[in-house]
């Protein structure tokens, strides 16, 4: 692990926290705390990274659900000056497969001013909902802009397309928000409906020349394609185990890759020279422990990430491997 000064070992996560209410096949409902940024601030937490989400609850019954389940993993919430008149819902409806579809009620913004500890942070995340709804979505990228200078910054599109309107519209935002950034992670499906008919690993090459110093795309159960500006290109393929739903499994890929680069020493502004060298065998691990990191969460109901405990137990992922007989998707 990277020996990085205490008041520099820290990660900004910017985004939506909200409530999801999942609605399965048999009818059963359940309300529990989500959304891409806090998931990906909980998946640092249980990592063991000290986690900080800047986002935008009420002080409501489902804000305090959301605050509970973030402070249970260790996620600081940054109490801001101004907040919604009630928490974003998003409803999860899932199918046989366990794949879920979404509908949102919800409005975002940032608060004009939070409570944040004066030193910068390692690494600023952001994604989503948060980086393109207005009106909080253009003051994320002004953000981001202002830590470029002192923190690594990255990046999920993680898109929401029956929220965020059409591609067309969305393109421009996703494009300005990957040149900004040194780390994007973005699913094939983001980019099917993003840029349809063009293959990921072109996007993913066009991207990587645009600013970036690795980006990765996952595939689901095949696992996850890499590029680097430093040249190398990477396929990593993903265990196969049976799936409980696929709630958060991106999310908890992300927080793994944050977790990774960060172990290897890669992260924070004056590291950034480094990153766009980083080697084919370091990109290689880091993905590699990503795609079990999603695995272990795919294997259990709703964005549950594993512990840095959990995932460095070899039983936990032999046990799971061991239930999918034919193999599913990670």
């Amino acid at each position: 692990m990277t020996a990085d000064a205490p008041q520099r070992s820290r990660a900004l996560v910017v985004g939506e926290a909200l409530v999801d209410v999942v609605e399965r096949p048999d009818g059963s409902r359940e309300e529990i705390a989500g959304g891409s940024p806090a998931n990906v601030a909980v998946g640092l937490a249980r990592l063991g990274r000290r986690a900080d989400l800047l986002t935008w609850l009420a002080p409501d019954a489902h804000g305090a659900l959301v605050r509970r389940h973030l402070e249970g993993s260790g996620v600081r919430v940054l109490a801001g000056d101004r907040s919604p008149v009630r928490t974003p819902v998003a409803t999860a409806r899932l199918d046989a497969q366990g794949a879920a579809t979404y509908e949102f009620d919800l409005e975002w913004d940032l608060p004009d001013a939070w409570d944040e500890d004066a030193d910068a942070p390692l690494v600023v995340h952001t994604g989503s909902i948060g980086a393109v709804l207005r009106p909080g979505g253009p003051r994320v990228a002004e953000l981001l802009d202002g830590r470029r200078a002192t923190s690594t910054v990255t990046y999920d599109p993680n898109l929401r397309p029956a929220l965020m309107g059409s591609a067309e519209d969305v393109r421009p935002v996703v494009e300005r928000l990957v040149r900004t950034a040194d780390v994007v992670k973005v699913s094939d499906e983001d980019l099917a409906w993003l840029l349809p008919g063009v293959a990921p690993a072109e996007i993913a090459e066009e991207w990587s020349r645009s600013g970036p110093a690795l980006v990765v795309v996952t595939h689901g159960g095949e696992g996850a394609f890499a590029c680097t500006d430093a040249g190398a290109r990477l396929q990593v393929a993903a265990p196969h185990v049976r799936v409980a739903d696929t709630v958060g499994a991106g999310d908890s890929f992300m927080a793994g890759l944050v977790d990774g680069l960060w172990s290897a020493g890669l992260l924070g502004a004056d590291r950034r020279d480094a990153l766009h060298e980083i080697d084919a065998a370091t990109a290689e691990h880091v993905l590699a422990r990503c795609v079990r990191i999603a695995a272990l969460t795919v294997s259990r109901h709703g964005a549950n990430p594993p512990t840095a405990a959990e995932l460095d137990d070899p039983s936990l992922l032999a046990a799971v491997l061991a239930d999918a007989p034919d193999g599913g998707p990670a």
